[in-house]
């Protein structure tokens, strides 16, 4: 209370809302808060409708009875369909493909987005109609939907020089020149009209992709580094006798990068299906396969390759994804067989 002995300073005390109407206000103490407790975890007391965000939105923690967080477990992973992320990447975002070079030449961003992504998405649905109704999004939707179906061949190199301390004299050795020769003749035999072949451009693939493009006359072949080897994430479980040149994060988004660079639905102005061949390493193929098929990523290295064995991957218009053949080399002599 001020007194008369405080100066006019003061301001003369005004009654609270709670003096003021006491009914108004209930006697009932507020529920306490643990310290570090998220917010809308805790359970609203007095017998209030409202619900903590927590209770509404899948995935969340989940107010319990006694009024602490009851953890659920997330709701299923919608199919990815290769389609990449709806939200904006910023420019330093180590899953964007620019974050990696592009040796094999610019292409503007807007040529590279449609076939990537799902038709829905490309559609203003604000820009609908609503007299003309579903017949005019089913026509705007149908331009942009794929037609027709991607082959992708994923070769590994042959057996080159392991102990070479230079990337560059890691060439092939006489078996690995001899099974990149069985692998353009198993390819040449397929049949296929193939549309081109990718390569990385280590030494070693340089030297299988010569071999085998001169069973495929006249397939043009691309040199690109997002395909060399490395590291894409760390393997679990760990394995403490392996241990990669390069860190994760330095490889990691370029392996990446090169997955969302391939890894798509057709475009939607193609109207044939296309057969394309990717000769590169173990470790970029495992990791592409994982991803396509939408496997936890971290087991890429769990599965095994032989030196020039194909993998078959299947691109279906809606995005959906088939594994034809994981490193075949049946046809190879049993004796013409490694891994190194």
């Amino acid at each position: 209370m001020c007194t008369t002995a405080k100066t006019a300073a003061c301001p003369a005390e005004v009654p609270s809302s709670r003096e003021q109407n006491p009914k108004s206000f209930s006697a009932r103490p507020r529920p306490p808060v643990r310290r570090g407790a998220r917010p809308g975890a805790l359970e609203l007391r007095g017998g209030s409708a409202a619900r903590p965000l927590a209770a509404r939105r899948p995935g969340l923690a989940r107010p319990s009875a006694h009024g602490g967080a009851d953890l659920r477990e997330p709701p299923p992973a919608m199919p990815l369909r290769l389609s990449p992320r709806k939200h904006r990447r910023r420019p330093g975002d180590p899953d964007s493909p620019r974050a990696a070079r592009r040796p094999e030449g610019n292409m503007s961003l807007a040529a590279r987005r449609p076939h990537r992504r799902e038709p829905l998405s490309l559609v203003n649905l604000r820009k609908r109609n609503l007299e003309s109704g579903e017949e005019e999004l089913a026509s705007r939707l149908d331009h942009y939907k794929a037609k027709a179906t991607r082959h992708i061949f994923l070769i590994r190199h042959s057996q080159y020089h392991v102990d070479a301390s230079l990337e560059k004299d890691r060439t092939l050795t006489p078996l690995g020149r001899e099974q990149a020769e069985l692998t353009g003749l198993r390819l040449a035999s397929l049949g296929l009209k193939f549309n081109k072949i990718v390569h990385s451009s280590m030494t070693r693939a340089v030297e299988t992709t010569d071999i085998i493009s001169k069973h495929l006359p006249g397939v043009c072949k691309v040199s690109t580094d997002l395909l060399r080897e490395g590291a894409p994430i760390e393997p679990d479980p760990p394995v403490s006798h392996w241990k990669p040149e390069a860190v994760y994060y330095e490889d990691g988004a370029r392996i990446e990068a090169a997955f969302r660079n391939y890894i798509h639905r057709a475009d939607a102005k193609q109207q044939e299906d296309s057969y394309e061949i990717f000769i590169c390493h173990a470790n970029v193929i495992r990791y592409i396969v994982c991803r396509a098929l939408q496997f936890p990523p971290e087991g890429w290295l769990r599965l095994s390759l032989n030196n020039g064995s194909i993998t078959h991957l299947v691109v279906r218009p809606d995005g959906r994804v088939a594994l034809r053949t994981l490193g075949d080399t049946g046809f190879m002599p049993p004796d013409k067989i490694s891994r190194s």
